[in-house]
């Protein structure tokens, strides 16, 4: 019998190499997004809050003592509509500096993608029980619909009566009829998206949140009528829908 073994190697070999070129013609993409906030362009971070030092489109001084959201359902749709969704969520905790950059488990080939996410949680999501959420008293009351909220944003402003008075700007899932059988308007999570990424290499995307769009447009925010109890206001939470469709954009992007 005439020996084998040679043959063997050089067909293990050529299979070999046939797999590599195919990953490096295709390779997993490793993918991070961070998260970067401003005010109209100044630059906010934790180390900025609590001082009365932003004038909002209403020509009202505020502080920020509190910033926290979600985002959920990243997603990559390529250009013949494939996509691909990452059923995760992140909890931006600006406060305490906590979760400002995110990478997914989930890898993706290389390819151009149009990417988007969305702000809170879509409904089904939503109706899960997160424990991480439930630590950070993250809950909404039941007698509003239960499930989590998309956005704490507390500070201080000064009121028309030239006096501090705080505000809770709370985003969550819009309610009617607060008690045992709640009613749900309208949905008040949103999609973010973020344009078409070419991607080619591990990638980091950075989001910019422009706190100052919370107040602005297409309604213009007036917070000595709108500061606090807007949790069972149901039109103040489509007012904020409406007025988040403008606050995030892409940042840099770097691979």
């Amino acid at each position: 019998m005439k020996n084998l073994f040679p043959f063997l190697i050089l067909a293990v070999s050529l299979m070999t190499c046939s797999e590599d070129n195919d990953d490096n013609l295709n390779p997993e993409i490793s993918t991070t997004f961070t998260f970067t906030h401003n005010w109209d362009g100044a630059i906010v971070s934790n180390t900025n809050f609590n001082a009365i030092q932003y004038t909002n489109a209403n020509g009202e001084l505020l502080s920020i003592e509190r910033l926290r959201y979600v985002i959920s359902d990243i997603k990559f749709t390529s250009n013949n509509n494939e996509m691909t969704e990452l059923d995760v969520y992140n909890l931006v905790d600006v406060t305490n500096a906590n979760n400002l950059s995110f990478t997914p488990e989930t890898t993706i080939p290389a390819g151009s993608y149009t990417v988007s996410f969305t702000f809170g949680l879509d409904n089904e999501d939503n109706s899960e029980n997160y424990l991480d959420l439930n630590s950070e008293s993250f809950n909404v009351p039941d007698m509003l619909g239960g499930g989590y909220h998309y956005m704490q944003f507390d500070g201080k402003f000064i009121n028309s009566s030239a006096t501090e008075q705080g505000f809770n700007y709370h985003a969550i899932r819009a309610t009617d009829n607060p008690g045992m059988n709640p009613t749900f308007p309208q949905d008040t999570f949103f999609t973010v998206n973020l344009g078409i990424i070419e991607i080619t290499n591990d990638i980091n995307i950075e989001i910019e949140m422009n706190i100052a769009e919370w107040f602005k447009n297409p309604n213009l925010w007036d917070l000595n009528v709108l500061n606090q109890m807007l949790m069972p206001n149901s039109l103040a939470q489509i007012m904020m829908y409406e007025n988040g469709q403008n606050v995030f954009s892409l940042g840099d992007v770097i691979q």
